[in-house]
């Protein structure tokens, strides 16, 4: 009796020959070259912008993919950025999402600003450097010290000292921010990270969280502020049917209100906030990132290896705890207990956490390759879209809603490799570089036409450029 294959199983790839490039596309030297162009022309001084004109400041998990992609440039100038970030940490331990930067990109140009955060006036542990946001974003940034560890171990004896000396100045902030992660933002220990705001997920306005924000209702005479983001992508031929909605906005913006009021505390915030979510995706990112730290603490000789893969065992248990029968994950709404079941790509979590038995792994993977994803035959290039093309909510222009993002492509890359999943990670590498030698180095692109959308060119999009070709 022949076995009946399961959906998807046909598209799953069995080789790693090189996916046909399109015409006039760059070499993948090419393609480098112009990537470190791109990330000097962001380059001021001690941190990179994620993106001229849009984001003029310095994001946390852009900081962390930056700085694997200068990684291949400089390890030396990798540390600069994450030093520059962590500089900024809170004393509680977190790393704010934005680190504002001075100079004629500061405040006036982008909104919220400091001063709407406010974080100095209402709370102690903001620091009393670089202005910040009082949010935090995915902890990539284990996965980027990874990065620049390996790099320097290649380099020549001095550097190669340098490096682990600055990595082992930065060690007490980055176990400092696991720390907080793992007791702050998880006090059940159920292995999930608790988010305040779909910022906090750097999927901003995926549909994973429309259920949630319906819960979110600014008052009447609230005011929301002006619209840095479309002002911004006008003056780079972009438009805003790109962007959240002007109702998308009010909401982000009343819940800064909201922090504001909760004085940037945990416990309040747990209480108050009308938008409590735990993240699948940001703590399937903790979990690889606990692990990464890990193997550099052991390496070097560095306290907390215990500590770590304590938080890599229990954030990969809970991730897998809300997946379904096919391996695919779930956020949970904290206010109502209910289960978000989105076809979105967070739902490939467990691809970067692991912990899924190897049949449901195939599964999922099987999933990534099948129609309603990786293989959908309208795709320009066979990447994840950030949202299934199945799905009612995907939009192919609209930001989290449908386009296809290279950091997102990154994470299932590093996640796949990480698995035990070669063959699917080079296939997806394969395709990523494709996409990537347009040499635009656009925030996202259209899934069906390969449009370059968004801010261009963006940090991080150079960053994951660079290092996919120089570990292929």
């Amino acid at each position: 009796m022949t076995a009946t294959p399961r959906a998807g199983a046909h598209l799953r790839p069995t080789a790693t020959g090189p996916v046909p490039r399109r015409r006039g596309a760059l070499t993948d030297m090419e393609t480098a070259a112009r990537a470190a162009y791109a990330l000097r022309g962001n380059d001021r001084g001690r941190l990179t912008v994620a993106a001229p004109g849009l984001y003029p400041h310095m994001w946390s998990w852009d900081a962390a993919f930056i700085a694997i992609g200068l990684a291949r440039l400089s390890p030396d100038r990798a540390l600069t950025e994450m030093e520059t970030l962590l500089a900024a940490q809170w004393r509680t331990g977190m790393v704010p999402h934005i680190v504002f930067s001075d100079g004629s990109d500061g405040e006036g140009s982008y909104e919220p600003g400091p001063a709407r955060w406010a974080c100095r006036d209402v709370c102690a542990d903001a620091p009393e450097g670089p202005a910040t946001s009082g949010l935090m974003q995915p902890p990539v940034h284990g996965a980027a010290i990874r990065r620049i560890l390996d790099a320097a171990l290649r380099a020549a004896p001095t550097e190669r000292r340098a490096a682990t000396d600055r990595i082992r100045a930065l060690w007490p902030a980055l176990l400092a921010w696991h720390r907080y992660l793992a007791d702050r933002r998880d006090p059940d220990r159920r292995g999930l990270l608790t988010i305040y705001h779909g910022w906090e997920s750097g999927l901003d306005n995926s549909p994973r969280w429309d259920a949630p924000y319906a819960a979110v209702v600014p008052p009447a005479a609230f005011t929301p502020f002006r619209r840095a983001d479309v002002h911004a992508l006008g003056t780079l031929g972009g438009a805003a049917a790109q962007r959240p909605t002007d109702l998308d906005y009010s909401r982000y913006q009343w819940l800064i209100e909201e922090l504001r009021e909760a004085r940037y505390d945990d416990a309040r915030a747990r209480e108050s906030l009308s938008f409590r979510v735990a993240d699948v995706l940001s703590s399937a990112i903790f979990a690889a990132a606990a692990e990464e730290l890990a193997t550099v603490a052991d390496e070097l000789a560095l306290p907390g290896v215990d500590e770590l893969i304590a938080h890599a065992d229990r954030f990969r248990r809970g991730v897998a705890a809300t997946t379904d029968e096919d391996g695919f994950a779930a956020d949970v709404d904290l206010r109502t207990g209910r289960t978000l079941r989105t076809a979105t790509v967070a739902g490939f979590a467990p691809l970067l956490s692991g912990g899924l038995p190897p049949a449901r792994r195939r599964r999922l993977v099987d999933t990534l390759f099948s129609p309603d994803w990786c293989g959908h035959p309208a795709l320009a290039t066979a990447l994840p879209p950030s949202t299934s093309p199945s799905s009612p909510a995907f939009d192919p222009a609209r930001y989290w809603r449908g386009p296809q993002w290279p950091p997102m492509t990154w994470l299932l890359i590093w996640g796949l490799e990480r698995s035990g999943e070669p063959e699917a990670a080079a296939v997806l590498r394969a395709s990523a570089l494709d996409q990537l030698s347009d040499g635009v180095f656009a925030e996202y692109y259209h899934p069906f036409t390969g449009e370059a959308l968004g801010a261009r060119p963006q940090s991080w999009t150079a960053a994951v450029a660079l290092d996919l070709i120089f570990t292929g």
